[in-house]
């Protein structure tokens, strides 16, 4: 199987690339989601602009860059040029992990073959799938080395997902979860916490193997919260909820990139990674989806519950140093803000508590979004 896991000219070692998926809104209407992908396809400033699955969503995209200062100009950026042209066509753009109250019902499919291919396999599962997720990709040299980083990347996946979590609403209810998107996402196959490979050939048999078979057409059609992207040649962290606050997206960013540099010196130094059963990852993260930043999680490897937000300082802690080596670590004072003053979910309903409006929630979001829009 062709990878991109090699050193290349230019290639930055642990570069950076962040995907945002963004609402398109009418602030006229209440913020409800509009079908108008097509209107702001076209040239960006920097990175890519790209369609998603309803023509209710976009993607934007920076290109490969060395730390979260670079990135951040680049979403900056990005946010600014769609907003700027969503202006021009009476529309605006709004992050989080779900919209408060839209109905997939409403959304049209955007007319590309891929993701006409996906509803017509997997129907209503797909059709349902109005979601907005944060991925962010690390940049590796060597396949065995990747497959040891995504591993070792499920230990994290539930703090990562507590501290991004920013969708406690979903088709106008309160859900009662932090984020509900990771409920309703999976729904879908080949999605949540992988198993571990242990070996790029593993995983190459193993995905060799689902393509023969005809489950899928390609490897991107596995859409674990922590893949090898084989395209890329990185490590694509999938766990998190969209973030409205940009500064939070780099936050999260920085600390991924600082634990897949910690991972990837514990391979160079041949250090094997602990044997985490399978049931307690996922039991972490169906916590931290409930609870978001105020509950427990059970701390790794021993079977103690350890509050959500100590854990969240511990490992702040523990990868700061890692941070400064890559040149990303003022963007983790994000992190101690969501640590303090709570996530994007926490501030949803915090809005919504004070009028129980959730257009007053989605005015908040599109304004925090691309502060200073049209």
């Amino acid at each position: 199987m062709e990878h991109g896991f090699r050193a290349a000219p230019g290639r930055t070692p642990f570069s950076i690339g962040v995907e945002e998926e963004l609402m398109i809104v009418d602030p006229e209407s209440g913020h409800d989601l509009v079908n108008a992908i097509e209107l702001l396809l076209g040239d960006a400033p920097v990175g890519e602009i790209k369609p998603e699955l309803m023509e209710s969503v976009l993607e934007i995209a920076t290109e490969p860059v060395a730390n979260t200062v670079e990135a951040g100009e680049q979403l900056t950026s990005l946010r600014a040029h769609v907003s700027a042209r969503a202006a021009e066509h009476g529309l605006a753009i709004a992050s989080a992990g779900t919209h408060p109250y839209a109905r997939w019902e409403d959304q049209r499919i955007a007319a590309r073959d891929r993701y006409r291919d996906l509803v017509r396999e997997l129907r209503f599962v797909a059709r349902q799938e109005l979601l907005f997720g944060l991925h962010v990709h690390v940049g590796l040299d060597d396949p065995d080395q990747a497959i040891h980083v995504a591993d070792g990347m499920r230990v994290h996946l539930p703090i990562l997902l507590a501290l991004s979590a920013n969708s406690p609403f979903w088709r106008g209810d309160r859900t009662g979860l932090m984020s509900t998107r990771t409920s309703i996402f999976r729904a879908f196959p080949r999605v949540g916490v992988p198993t571990a490979y242990g070996s790029w050939d593993r995983y190459e048999r193993e995905i060799e193997f689902m393509i023969r078979s005809g489950v899928m057409s390609d490897p991107t059609y596995v859409w674990h919260d922590v893949r090898p992207n084989t395209r890329f040649g990185t490590v694509e962290v999938r766990v998190c909820d969209g973030q409205t606050r940009v500064e939070h997206t780099l936050a999260l960013t920085a600390l991924i990139q600082a634990m897949v540099h910690e991972l990837a010196s514990h391979f160079d130094d041949g250090t094997a990674l602990g044997d985490v059963p399978w049931q307690i990852l996922d039991e972490n993260k169906y916590l931290a989806a409930i609870h978001g930043l105020e509950g427990e999680l059970v701390d790794l490897p021993s079977s103690d519950r350890v509050r959500t937000k100590d854990l969240g300082r511990r490992l702040v802690d523990r990868l700061r140093e890692h941070a400064q080596e890559l040149g990303s670590e003022d963007a983790l004072e994000g992190i101690t803000d969501l640590l303090d003053r709570g996530t994007g979910g926490d501030r949803q309903v915090l809005v919504y508590d004070a009028n129980s409006d959730l257009t007053e929630v989605m005015a908040e979001m599109t304004a925090l979004t691309v502060p200073g829009s049209p």
